[in-house]
């Protein structure tokens, strides 16, 4: 895959795409990335990209011609282009995943006040990453990139894109690591029982209470299942089911304590 970026502020991606993940999936050649400045693209002959919004009003505008014109030298047949916008589709999980499909994505970062209304004819998709106001499409632009470069094959494990939040509808249940406990704060038992069936079970039954409480936007989006009933139904029980003290009794001996 490839990504072009386009913006004002090529620096900005410096950091990004130097350290962690994103770096070793960059070194490993699984995508390539672009950085393109608009402002080499401008006619003025000082390098404006933007000017005042037409018919009056706060701020400045960015131009359309620099922006079409940078536009124009980077895109194939076969780039998807995508404006980051308040006016777009929130992106979502599904939303990365589908992009990884994608053999060439081209991001416009805008900034100012706007852009011009004109620029949106060039475009094939419109994104927003939440219902705030930031300072330009940098972040937004780095937020979806990162979400859909840790999916493209290589750049983490199988295992670790599986258990992820939203992969299945749902929030991730909690995750812990040593000590066992700290400042009279103890890792559940349960996950130190051996008994990978009641593993699994305990999680999911962590991630419908978590979603529910927390999300319960996704929760009312998720399709629940006859064995989810039953572990929403042991949730409000608030007791623990035989199966967990089985699970629990057997495993006494594994309890890192």
């Amino acid at each position: 895959m490839k990504i072009t970026i386009l913006t004002l502020f090529p620096e900005f991606f410096d950091s990004f795409i130097n350290t962690s993940i994103i770096k070793r999936a960059l070194d490993k050649n699984i995508f390539e990335i672009e950085l393109v400045n608009i402002r080499n693209f401008t006619k003025d002959p000082h390098h404006r990209v933007d000017n005042y919004p037409t018919g009056g009003g706060a701020g400045l505008i960015m131009q359309c011609q620099p922006i079409i014109d940078a536009l124009k030298r980077c895109k194939k047949d076969n780039s998807k282009v995508i404006l980051t916008s308040p006016r777009g589709k929130i992106f979502i999980q599904e939303d990365a995943i589908k992009l990884t499909k994608e053999e060439h994505l081209i991001f416009i970062a805008g900034h100012y006040e706007g852009i011009d209304e004109r620029v949106n004819k060039y475009v094939d998709q419109l994104y927003s990453i939440g219902d705030y106001i930031m300072t330009g499409g940098e972040i937004p632009t780095m937020a979806m990139c990162d979400a859909i470069i840790r999916l493209l094959d290589g750049a983490i494990t199988k295992e670790s894109i599986e258990d992820e939040s939203f992969n299945n509808g749902l929030l991730e249940y909690p995750q812990y690591t040593f000590p066992y406990d700290y400042e009279g704060d103890a890792i559940p038992d349960i996950l130190f029982c051996g008994n990978h069936e009641a593993i699994a079970k305990w999680r999911k039954k962590q991630s419908l209470k978590l979603t529910k409480e927390l999300r319960p936007d996704l929760f009312s989006k998720y399709t629940i299942s006859k064995k989810d009933l039953k572990l929403l139904k042991e949730l409000d029980e608030e007791k623990t089911p035989k199966w967990e003290k089985d699970a629990l009794e057997k495993g006494a001996k594994f309890i890192k304590k």
